[in-house]
C-alpha cells in the first residue's frame, strides 16, 4: 500500500458510516444542537459538504492540469451552501462526499504517489496521502461534533485515529491561543496508548509538537490517542475523560485555554 491508500480506506469506512446516519436523520434532527456549539447538525453537515465540493474541484484541477479553486470559487460555493435547507444540506452531504471519496479511490497506484495539489494556504504543492490526510481530519473531527449531539460517549473513529496521528500537530501553531502559558515555556513528554506513541509537546510560542519522545521534559501526559486528538482540536470533556493523567507545571484546565478547538 502507498501512504495514500490507508488514508484514502479511513475516508471511505468514515463517510460510509456517518452517511447512514443522516441518511436516517428527520428535520427535527437535523435542527439540532451539534457538539460544535456555533453549529446545528444541519450546518456541521454543510461545512463538511461545501469542503468536499470545493476538494473535489482541486483534485480535478491536478488531474486534469488545470489552475486549482480560488478563492472567488470557494466563496461562491460557501454562499450556495449557507442558502440552502438543512434538508438540502443534508442531502448535499451525502452527494459531495461521496463524489470526493469515490474520486480518491479512482486514482491509480501512480496518482497516489505521484500528483501535486495546489492549496492556496500552503507553500507548495502536496501530495495525494497528504491533502487526503487533511480531508480525514476535517471529517473524523466534524463527524464526532454529529455523533456527540446524539451519544455523550461518541468517540472518534478508530480507524482514522493512527493516521491522524501523524499530522496532529501540522495545525498547532495556527489553532492553539499560547497567551494561555501566561509566559510559561513548558515541553511536556506524551505517551499515547491505542496506538501506543511518544512524542513532545512544546508549550510555548509558537505550540508546536515533535514526533519524537522527549529528550528532557517538565512534565508527562498520558492518554489514549483518540483523546489526544480530541485534547489539541478542543473537543477533550474533562468530566468524561477522565482517564488523562498529567503531571507538571501546567493542568488540564490550562491545555484546553490553549486548544480552544475550531
Amino acid at each position: 500500500m502507498s501512504n495514500a491508500d490507508s488514508v484514502i480506506a479511513a475516508l471511505r469506512t468514515g463517510y460510509d458510516g456517518l452517511a447512514d446516519l443522516v441518511k436516517k436523520f428527520n428535520d427535527e434532527d437535523l435542527a439540532q444542537q451539534s457538539a460544535a456549539t456555533e453549529w446545528d447538525l444541519a450546518q456541521v453537515l454543510s461545512h463538511l459538504g461545501s469542503g468536499a465540493e470545493i476538494m473535489t474541484a482541486t483534485v480535478r484541477s491536478a488531474i486534469d492540469g488545470t489552475p486549482a479553486p480560488d478563492g472567488d470559487f470557494n466563496q461562491s460555493v460557501w454562499a450556495r451552501w449557507d442558502g440552502s435547507t438543512r434538508r438540502e444540506q443534508a442531502v448535499g452531504f451525502l452527494e459531495k462526499n461521496e463524489d470526493l471519496v469515490a474520486l480518491f479511490e479512482s486514482l491509480d497506484a501512480g496518482q497516489r504517489e505521484d500528483l501535486r495539489l495546489t492549496l492556496s494556504y500552503l507553500p507548495e504543492p502536496v501530495d495525494v496521502a497528504t491533502i487526503a490526510r487533511g480531508r480525514l481530519s476535517e471529517f473524523t473531527l466534524h463527524s464526532w461534533d454529529v455523533r456527540k449531539a446524539l451519544d455523550p460517549q461518541a468517540a472518534l473513529a478508530p480507524e482514522a485515529v493512527p493516521e491522524l496521528l501523524q499530522s496532529s500537530g501540522d495545525l498547532l501553531a495556527w489553532i492553539s491561543k499560547p497567551a494561555a502559558l501566561n509566559g510559561q515555556s513548558v515541553d511536556l513528554a506524551v505517551t499515547t496508548t491505542e496506538p501506543a506513541t511518544e512524542l513532545t509537546l512544546h508549550l510555548t510560542d509558537p505550540v508546536s509538537i515533535e514526533l519524537a519522545p522527549a529528550a528532557k521534559a517538565d512534565g508527562t501526559l498520558t492518554l489514549t490517542g483518540e483523546a489526544w486528538l480530541r485534547l489539541v482540536s478542543g473537543r477533550l470533556d474533562p468530566a468524561q475523560d477522565k482517564a488523562v493523567e498529567l503531571t507538571g507545571p501546567v493542568t488540564v484546565d490550562t491545555l484546553l485555554e490553549i486548544f480552544p478547538g475550531y
